[in-house]
């Protein structure tokens, strides 16, 4: 229940506004198992609360609101001591909420959201995580963004795991690798719950309204990126566990078969058991390439995982190409802006040249009657 969740809540200040008229906002600290935040409320927006709460329950809650009519002489000079008199009522009001046996205004939707409690989480206190077995969850605006968060923080962490499996692969800790990937592989199983429920939560907010088109396209576009970043997770810890599993069963076969390599390598037996070296030395013959050569990345890998590796490879390189492709894209762009502008310059220039031949063709008129004058 949110009982547990929520230890106290303090109404400690107030904080004139003058946007979009003057008002005064009181600051609302609620505090948590695991964290605390601050809410900031006007009394009209308790005043509605008051309203929602005796309705959706059928009684007004235990304690009453402090009177309007005492905050009628704020309009002209501030009045201190009504403010904080006004400041103690409401806290009264909300810690009587809190602390009444009876959970049926703690419960209602309309008191979570006004003090920005995660709808939806484990009120045992963990307002960091979604509950999944909840089927309907719902977040208030800035809840939405908490979790928005808090999943960035774990991508960035299975972004690590997977950084550490590769350099366990590096050097050569199959079994390392495997039980860093695996534990990748759970913690993005539980990302994706969560950002499936963060969506349907985001549709949820755009039913109850209050959102601008700009704030929900924004948050829409943060949604599509989070879930980008597990769906290419998603694929690098699927090829990589296909690569594990070849490397691992290919190591074994490279064991066995290396005394076969060196013999096939050597041309033959020689005495003691130890490869014959050919005294002839192998020249390249013309049109024919030379052999391909081992390397360190492929000699752990059987057929299946070099050409997923030459895969990776080509990927890669058509990455680069793109990019390349761009480039060269945007700087003929400019070279095509640049020569319109050099147009436009040598024309400019052609009509500046024409202005000065009639120019400098009226000045010699008037220097020829300038003479005949004198």
């Amino acid at each position: 229940m949110a009982a547990t969740a929520i230890q106290a809540v303090y109404v400690r200040g107030h904080e004139e506004r003058i946007d979009p008229k003057p008002h005064v906002v009181f600051r609302i600290d609620i505090q948590a198992h695991v964290r605390s935040w601050q809410m900031w409320r006007r009394y009209s927006e308790f005043t509605d609360l008051h309203t929602e709460l005796t309705k959706s329950v059928g009684a007004p809650p235990p304690s009453p609101l402090p009177p309007k009519h005492a905050f009628a002489m704020l309009r002209s000079p501030k009045n201190e001591a009504l403010l904080e008199e006004r400041r103690a009522g409401l806290e009264a009001y909300l810690r009587a909420i809190i602390s009444t046996k009876d959970s049926r205004w703690l419960d209602t939707y309309a008191f979570r959201d006004f003090l920005g409690i995660p709808i939806g989480k484990h009120a045992a206190g963990d307002l960091a995580s979604i509950s999944i077995s909840d089927p309907s969850p719902q977040f208030t605006s800035s809840t939405w963004l908490d979790e928005h968060m808090d999943l960035q923080a774990r991508v960035r962490d299975i972004r690590a795991d997977v950084n550490r499996r590769d350099a366990f692969s590096e050097r050569g800790d199959v079994g390392g690798a495997h039980t860093t990937n695996v534990q990748a592989k759970k913690k993005l199983a539980g990302v994706l719950t969560r950002v499936g429920v963060l969506v349907k939560g985001l549709d949820a907010l755009v039913k109850l309204g209050g959102m601008s088109e700009g704030e929900l396209q924004r948050r829409t576009d943060m949604a599509a990126r989070l879930q980008d970043d597990c769906e290419k997770l998603a694929k690098m810890l699927t090829v990589s566990a296909s690569r594990l599993t070849s490397t691992s069963s290919s190591a074994a076969r490279n064991a066995t078969a290396e005394s076969d390599r060196a013999a096939l390598l050597g041309g033959g037996g020689g005495s003691g058991g130890e490869p014959a070296v050919s005294s002839k030395p192998i020249a390249r013959v013309f049109g024919v390439p030379p052999p391909p050569k081992e390397t360190e990345e492929t000699r752990p890998l059987d057929d299946h995982g070099v050409f997923q590796l030459q895969q990776t490879k080509m990927d890669q390189q058509d990455a680069q190409l793109g990019q390349l492709t761009a480039i060269l894209q945007r700087q003929k762009q400019l070279g095509t802006a640049i020569n319109n502008e050099l147009a436009q310059h040598i024309e400019l220039l052609d009509g500046l040249s024409d202005d000065m031949d009639r120019v400098g063709g009226k000045l010699t008129a008037a220097k020829k009657q300038l003479n005949r004058l004198g």
